[in-house]
C-alpha cells in the first residue's frame, strides 16, 4: 500500500508536539516514537503488563467462582448482601460500585486538557474518535446484540449498555505496550470520561427503549432517562468530583512532576480490588440464578468477541488509509474498541437489579475483554512490524 508523504504524515501522527529534551538527548540517535516501538515489539505482551492487569481475566474467574461459592453455599449469603438500600442498589453493591470507579478516574489528567486543546491537529482527530466512540461502536454493539441475541431482550440491553461504555481505565494499558501516543490516550480518556457523564444516559434510552423497543418483552420498556442519569450522576458523577479534588490535592502536596506516580501506585490496586469485589458480590448475590445461566454467559461471549475485533480492525484500517502514523492509528483503535465495564456494570445494577440478566451480561465484559485485547495486542504489534509502519 502506498505511504503518504512525510509531512502529510507527521502532522497526523504527533498531536502534542516535541517531548522532553533529556529524553530525546538520552537517545539522540533516533526519535522517541521509533524507539518506544522497537522496546515494546522486543518485549513479550504478558511481560509488558504488571502482574495485576497480566492476570486481570485469571482475577475475574477467580472472583466469580468466589462469589458463586458464596451464594450457593454460605447460608443467608444472599440475604445479607441485600440488605440496606443506597441509589437503588444493596450497600454492599453500592460500595464496590463507588470504589471500583473513584480509582479509575484518579489517574485521568483533566488539568492538561487546556493546553492539549490549543493544538489544531488535535481537534480533527479528536473529531473522528468521539465519532467512532458515541455512534459507530454504539451501532455495532447494538447491531450484533440484535444478531446474536433477537430472544434475549434483557441480555441485549446489557451488551448495549457494555457498548455505549467508553473506556477510561484499561485502554491505557493496551495503548501503552502495543506502543500508542500516550499523551493523545490521556486526552480520550479525559474527554470521554466527560462525554459520559452527558451522552450515557440519553444514548442508553435511545438504543435501548427507541431503537431496540419490542411491544411485550421485558427489559426494554422498564428504562427510564431519570433512574439512568441518576445512575450515571452518582456512580460516574460522585468520583469524577472526587477524583478531581483528588488530583488538585496530590499536585498541591506532591507537586506536579509527581502526582501522577503517587496516583498511579494506589489507583490501580484499589480499582482492581473494587471491581472484584463488586463482581464476587453480584455472583454471590444471584447465587443459584447464575449457576443456571451457563448457556447465557456463552451466548453474551460471542457478540463481545466479535465486537471487539471489528472495531479494533475497522478502525485500524481507516487511520491506516487516512495516512496516520502507527502510534495514533494504535490509539484511535484500542480507545473505539475499549469499554467502560465498571461503568456498564454500574448502571445495569442500578437499573435492573442485580439479580438481572442486564448485569450478568455486563458482568460478562471484563472477562471477555481482557484475553480478546492482549491478543489484538500481539495482532498490532505484528501488523507494525510487518508494514514497517512508523510515524
Amino acid at each position: 500500500m502506498k505511504h503518504a508523504s512525510p509531512p502529510a504524515r507527521c502532522h497526523c501522527s504527533t498531536l502534542i508536539g516535541q517531548r522532553p529534551a533529556a529524553t530525546q538527548d538520552k537517545n539522540a540517535c533516533a526519535p522517541l516514537h521509533v524507539l518506544r516501538m522497537q522496546t515494546t515489539n522486543d518485549m513479550p505482551v504478558f511481560r509488558s503488563l504488571g502482574w495485576l492487569d497480566r492476570y486481570l481475566a485469571a482475577w475475574v474467574l477467580l472472583a466469580m467462582a468466589a462469589g458463586l461459592l458464596l451464594g450457593n453455599f454460605v447460608p443467608g449469603a444472599q440475604d445479607a448482601l441485600n440488605q440496606g438500600r443506597f441509589a437503588g442498589v444493596s450497600v454492599p453493591i453500592a460500595v464496590g460500585l463507588l470504589v471500583m470507579m473513584y480509582p479509575l478516574l484518579c489517574n485521568v489528567r483533566y488539568e492538561a486538557l487546556p493546553d492539549m486543546f490549543r493544538h489544531g491537529a488535535l481537534w480533527k482527530q479528536l473529531a473522528f474518535s468521539v465519532l467512532l466512540n458515541w455512534i459507530v461502536a454504539p451501532f455495532v454493539m447494538l447491531g450484533l446484540a440484535w444478531a446474536f441475541l433477537p430472544d434475549e431482550p434483557r441480555l441485549r440491553s446489557g451488551l448495549v449498555l457494555v457498548g455505549l461504555g467508553r473506556c477510561i481505565a484499561m485502554v491505557l494499558v493496551w495503548n501503552d505496550v502495543a506502543g500508542g501516543d500516550p499523551e493523545y490516550c490521556a486526552i480520550l480518556v479525559a474527554v470521554n470520561s466527560l462525554l459520559q457523564m452527558v451522552l450515557f444516559a440519553p444514548l442508553a434510552v435511545l438504543f435501548i427503549s427507541v431503537i431496540g423497543r419490542q411491544p411485550g418483552q421485558d427489559g426494554i420498556r422498564d428504562l427510564s432517562y431519570s433512574l439512568v442519569a441518576a445512575s450515571v450522576g452518582i456512580f460516574l458523577g460522585v468520583p469524577l468530583g472526587a477524583a478531581i479534588l483528588t488530583r488538585l490535592l496530590a499536585r498541591a502536596v506532591a507537586g506536579p512532576e509527581r502526582c501522577q506516580g503517587v496516583l498511579a501506585r494506589f489507583a490501580s490496586p484499589l480499582s482492581l480490588a473494587g471491581l472484584l469485589y463488586t463482581i464476587a458480590v453480584l455472583f454471590a448475590a444471584q447465587g443459584k440464578h447464575v449457576t443456571r445461566q451457563v448457556v447465557s454467559v456463552l451466548r453474551v461471549a460471542a457478540p463481545l468477541v466479535v465486537y471487539f475485533v471489528v472495531v479494533f480492525s475497522a478502525t485500524l484500517w481507516v487511520a491506516r488509509r487516512a495516512g496516520c502514523g502507527y502510534r495514533l492509528a494504535c490509539t484511535q483503535s484500542f480507545t473505539a474498541a475499549s469499554n467502560n465495564f465498571e461503568l456498564a456494570i454500574a448502571v445495569a445494577v442500578a437499573t435492573f437489579g442485580a439479580d438481572s440478566q442486564q448485569a450478568l451480561a455486563a458482568t460478562v465484559g471484563p472477562l471477555i475483554e481482557v484475553p480478546v485485547l492482549v491478543g489484538l495486542v500481539y495482532l498490532v504489534r505484528w501488523i507494525g512490524r510487518r508494514w514497517n509502519w512508523r510515524d
